[in-house]
């Protein structure tokens, strides 16, 4: 299988092609990705290299108190697994009584951390490397201290203003009474000595002993209920993936507690509209794009939640007939401007990998907002993501918090298949745009035929939570008038960081892969 090789958009980058490939946001996780291929490993244990590196080297999105989900194709079969943590045992909707919305930072922002124990369930599973070993680069610039990039500095230097009322957690990234400058070098304390904890042990200490004990503590310090027992009882989950035709292809998507769902019922809308009679970024392109992801976003807020408590079974959600029902309901002449309700934050990490073995990994992980919750576990380095806030506080609603409950994500990773074969890893990082932009990766590479590369390239629009469609700088003038003029309250924005960042890695033959990776973000993609 060939690539189109032309480049429509602006872009100072070409798509890459090898027998192996990786493809993150930051350039030092590509590199441990592809050492670790080098060594004899295989996608997983690239995947798994590349994500423990941007624990470190990407705290403003990631790290050690994450979540994290994978979907990884073997060679033969998808399999998925859901990372996410519960909520604390205490966590009853009267905790949080009085309330308007759930906290965003401090003890009572923290659920249970999944990201450790999906790299010691994917290792286990499927990796060929030492776990050890995939720790090597993370734990050394770790020790040694590594240089600060220019995205992830600007986020950086908001830490003292965010995070003012968590003395302890600004000391600790900004050790110099600042944020560290781009190109700067920090060395985040505490953190090598606990990355080496978890390789020896595979994070038996983490869920069940001594670093467990300190987690339960800090977040006992700031008025959290976390416990160590419900550190003791989570297990990721494996899980099925869900999928929808689209184009001649598959998309698949993790199931709830995820907004995979949403994806999958935007592409399986947008199926059913053909789009491929649409001029590709003219108005009737983007307005049936958008208001499928309009009902997809609905759709996801309504029903996702955690599986043990949903009140629809996910595959009804995604019936041909309710489809057909979904599409007929979109006009092509008017908009929904509706506004939209959905906890939504743009701070993640996403990576994929594929080997010439054919395996493929689609990997994401996140802390949800920002650095996190604000709590650092004293002396560890870690510090606590605040994924609680996903939660919602209505009471009939299946997300409404509760003991032992798995909050609503936004983070999902993207995979696709033709036939029989793996077709795309991708994801598109960033809050709920993360499922508008799969659906526009695979309006461009499954059903237009562009390469990964410019298909990342290509400028985006991005439906807010207010019902507003953001376009991207890229687009027609006309276009967004012609928009407005059906009824989209469009406005053009500036900020890079709304239309989140692609990373994609496609399959061209049995042995080849063709990736890309975002202009938004500072990584790249590799190949060998």
């Amino acid at each position: 299988m060939s690539i189109d090789p032309r480049q429509p958009y602006a872009s100072a980058r070409s798509p890459v092609i090898g027998r192996n490939a990786v493809a993150t946001s930051q350039p030092l996780a590509v590199q441990s990705g592809i050492r670790a291929l080098r060594a004899g490993g295989n996608a997983v244990d690239a995947a798994l290299a590349t994500a423990i590196t941007l624990a470190v080297v990407e705290p403003n999105n990631n790290g050690l108190g994450s979540d994290a989900f994978a979907q990884v194709w073997d060679g033969h079969t998808l399999h998925g697994i859901n990372g996410s943590g519960r909520s604390p045992a205490a966590w009853t909707p009267e905790r949080f009584a009085g309330r308007s919305a759930m906290p965003g930072k401090g003890g009572d922002a923290v659920t249970v951390p999944g990201a450790v124990s999906v790299w010691r369930a994917l290792s286990e599973r499927f990796g060929r490397l030492p776990f050890a070993v995939l720790f090597e680069d993370a734990i050394r610039y770790a020790r040694e201290g590594f240089h600060v990039g220019p995205k992830t500095a600007y986020y950086w230097a908001l830490v003292p203003r965010t995070y003012r009322e968590f003395p302890d957690f600004v000391s600790h990234f900004c050790p110099h009474g600042r944020a560290p400058a781009a190109g700067e070098r920090f060395v985040p304390t505490g953190l090598a000595t606990t990355l080496e904890a978890i390789a020896s042990d595979r994070g038996e200490s983490y869920y069940r002993g001594e670093l467990a004990e300190r987690i339960a503590a800090a977040v006992h310090a700031h008025g959290g209920a976390l416990t160590a027992d419900d550190l003791a009882a989570h297990e990721p989950l494996w899980v099925d993936p869900l999928g929808v035709d689209f184009a001649g292809a598959r998309l698949w998507e993790l199931p709830p507690n995820g907004q995979g769902l949403g994806a999958l019922i935007a592409a399986g809308i947008l199926e059913r509209l053909d789009s491929s009679s649409c001029v590709l970024d003219s108005a009737d392109a983007v307005h049936l794009q958008v208001e499928a992801s309009r009902i997809g976003i609905r759709e996801a807020f309504a029903h996702v939640a955690d599986p043990d408590y949903l009140k629809s079974d996910p595959g009804e959600l995604l019936a041909p007939e309710r489809l057909d029902r979904l599409a007929a309901g979109i006009r092509r002449d008017a908009a929904d401007p509706r506004p939209l309700q959905m906890p939504t934050s743009p701070d993640t990490v996403y990576l994929c990998c594929a080997d010439s073995d054919g395996m493929a990994v689609s990997y994401i992980q996140s802390n949800y907002r920002g650095f996190g919750s604000g709590v650092l576990v004293p002396g560890t380095g870690i510090a606590l993501q605040n994924r609680g806030e996903g939660f919602s506080l209505e009471p009939r609603h299946p997300n409404r918090v509760g003991p032992r409950k798995r909050p609503f994500h936004t983070i999902i990773p993207g995979f696709a298949t033709r036939g029989e074969q793996a077709l795309l890893a991708f994801g598109v990082m960033g809050g709920h745009m993360q499922h508008q932009g799969h659906l526009q990766m695979l309006e461009r590479i499954v059903l237009r035929g562009q390469n990964p590369q410019a298909a990342s390239d290509a400028p985006r629009w991005h439906v807010r939570e207010n019902g507003i469609l953001a376009l991207e700088s890229g687009f027609d003038p006309a276009v967004a008038t012609e928009l407005a003029q059906r009824g989209h309250v469009v406005e053009w924005e500036p900020m890079e960081h709304v239309f989140g960042g692609a990373q994609i890695i496609q399959r061209l033959d049995d042995v080849a892969w063709c990736a890309g990776s975002d202009h938004r973000k500072e990584g790249h993609a590799a190949t060998f």
